[in-house]
């Protein structure tokens, strides 16, 4: 295209381009620690009920009042939840005493044991017994803010501008963590997490399109594969973070007081020329053009900068009106978006099973949180290989098998065997991580140029429904403690199976059209084929586009 090489006469990657992905890179290391907060912030203390409130106290260790007042939960060797005597039970007191337990509810509260957190949202606001299904209430709210955010923001900036609506989420993401931190109930908890939401799917997105514009694409694989990992070790951050700061209320302000400082800082990117173009804002496209020209010392170049062509081509290749409609026009393309709506609903659904419960584990939360962090890298690693060697259906189809099957056996690993039960989770968690790193690049690729973005827009809207529902089926647990755990490994072999029907991409040119998609599923593409440099350049720019922004 005409545009690259006014780019790389400007600079493709000077100063300007080390500063810029830097700089746009920060704020994706503290978007795991939105996504992933309420491990800790909703972290479920020990607790039980408060004894009466007219029992004297004062001849009691505490010992003799919770066993006056709770009776024991057999099963789990500790006192009950959610039940206490109704009355003081005296003749416990006395050896061989005897006792007719008639059992109440929690009436004058809850006792916690806060040997972890000091503070979360449970002990706030009491979300145990009949309420704890708002823990996993509130993760669902979040997820829907970044469902309604990716669907929001990502027509916004294609109207508005990539650098407004950064700084827009930016300001949003620290306004709303912030006042999430000083919410006075847990409805306005869950009101100010739902626009973090928001704002994390509009950074995101806005992050990674000015990335990826202002890059050439020679480099987009390596700056893409940067990126992602930045997401794995905002994972990481997380744990050390919250392993010091024990309060949540300071916790989330801890996550969220740094996205200030980028909205202070995103003053100074610089729109994308691409986009300038497109919308016919050529003044303003020459003079960023100039000033990455500056500062990567090409000042002289920058000076003989013309868009007259540049234009030209660059509006031809937007006319045309293509929508969601498109993705379901022909069998084959049906049969591609039905096939990667089920790979990435999945992936996410049981992604954010494992991910968002740790305490379920028996392990310290801290650890397993480097843990599933950690996996990730090596993961990652794996799959790639994996998918230049073998393909992308079969590296899908196995990354989504194996995690499932990882997750079901895990169901048949007795509770107190911690070990087994914490490495076959992580080994489920990395698969399912490999998932995430296949399908973002097999989908870019089984989508023609002409509606890849409505098809990644459609697929990542698959995975945010799956995000939302998986903190809803925790809840199956209370009547089937091993229903979850089920789902969780059925979902992703079935989808695994699903994605067998999908067309090998390895080798195979870049569909631009969707007949070009057609005609490809009527005939066997050879995989030792060779793709040429420029089809090699189009899947690199797509993937990396939509990079791990959830």
């Amino acid at each position: 295209m005409a545009f690259g090489d006014l780019l790389e006469q400007v600079g493709s990657t000077g100063r300007f381009q080390v500063l810029h992905v830097t700089l746009l890179c920060m704020p994706i290391l503290m978007m795991a620690s939105h996504n992933l907060l309420q491990n800790f912030v909703a972290s479920v203390p020990p607790h039980h009920c408060s004894a009466h409130r007219n029992l004297s106290l004062s001849r009691l260790s505490p010992e003799q009042v919770l066993m006056l007042t709770v009776p024991q939960d057999i099963k789990n060797s500790r006192p009950e939840r959610c039940q206490r005597y109704a009355a003081p039970q005296w003749q416990l007191l006395a050896e061989n005493g005897t006792y007719s337990p008639k059992l109440q509810g929690c009436k004058d509260g809850w006792e916690y044991s806060m040997t972890e957190m000091s503070s979360t949202i449970i002990s706030e606001w009491d979300l145990v017994c009949d309420l704890r299904s708002l823990k996993q209430m509130g993760q669902t709210i979040y997820m829907g803010g970044v469902l309604v955010g990716a669907v929001i923001f990502g027509g916004l900036s294609d109207r508005f501008g990539r650098r407004f609506l950064l700084l827009f989420s930016n300001l949003l993401m620290a306004v709303g963590g912030t006042c999430a931190a000083f919410s006075t109930s847990f409805s306005v908890f869950c009101l100010f997490r739902f626009i973090t939401g928001m704002a994390l799917s509009g950074l995101g997105l806005n992050s990674f399109s000015l990335i990826v514009e202002w890059i050439p694409t020679r480099v987009r694989t390596v700056v893409g594969t940067g990126t992602g990992y930045c997401y794995t070790m905002g994972q990481l951050i997380l744990a050390v973070v919250a392993y010091f700061i024990r309060d949540w209320r300071w916790l989330t302000l801890a996550v969220s007081v740094p996205f200030y400082i980028t909205f202070l800082y995103s003053w100074w990117f610089l729109e994308s020329a691409r986009w300038l173009v497109l919308n016919r804002k050529s003044e303003q496209a020459v003079k960023n053009l100039k000033t990455v020209a500056r500062i990567n010392g090409r000042r002289e170049e920058g000076d003989r900068i013309n868009l007259e062509d540049s234009m030209k081509k660059e509006m031809s290749c937007s006319q045309g009106s293509y929508s969601v409609v498109d993705l379901l026009r022909t069998p084959t393309m049906r049969n591609i978006t039905i096939c990667l709506s089920a790979v990435w609903f999945s992936t996410s659904f049981a992604y954010y099973g494992l991910s968002m419960d740790l305490q379920k584990f028996g392990v310290d939360i801290y650890l397993i949180q480097v843990i599933f962090g950690a996996v990730d890298i090596p993961a990652k690693v794996v799959v790639t290989v994996s998918m230049s060697i073998f393909g992308r259906r079969p590296s899908q189809c196995a990354a989504l098998i194996l995690s499932g099957v990882t997750v079901l056996i895990n169901i048949l690993v007795p509770y107190e065997k911690q070990t087994v039960r914490t490495t076959l989770a992580v080994l489920g968690k990395g698969c399912l991580a490999a998932s995430f790193n296949c399908c973002y690049l097999y989908s870019g690729e089984l989508y023609p140029t002409i509606v890849r973005q409505n098809g990644m827009g459609w697929v990542s809207m698959m995975a945010r429904v799956g995000a939302m529902v998986a903190p809803m089926v925790l809840l199956l647990g209370e009547a089937v403690p091993w229903l979850p755990g089920f789902i969780y490994g059925i979902a992703p072999i079935l989808s695994g199976v699903v994605a067998i029907y999908l067309p090998e991409t390895l080798g195979a040119p870049l569909p631009d059209t969707i007949q070009d998609v057609d005609e490809r599923s009527c005939k066997k593409t050879s995989p030792n084929a060779s793709p040429k440099k420029e089809e090699l350049a189009m899947n690199d720019t797509n993937n990396t586009l939509f990079k791990e922004a959830a």
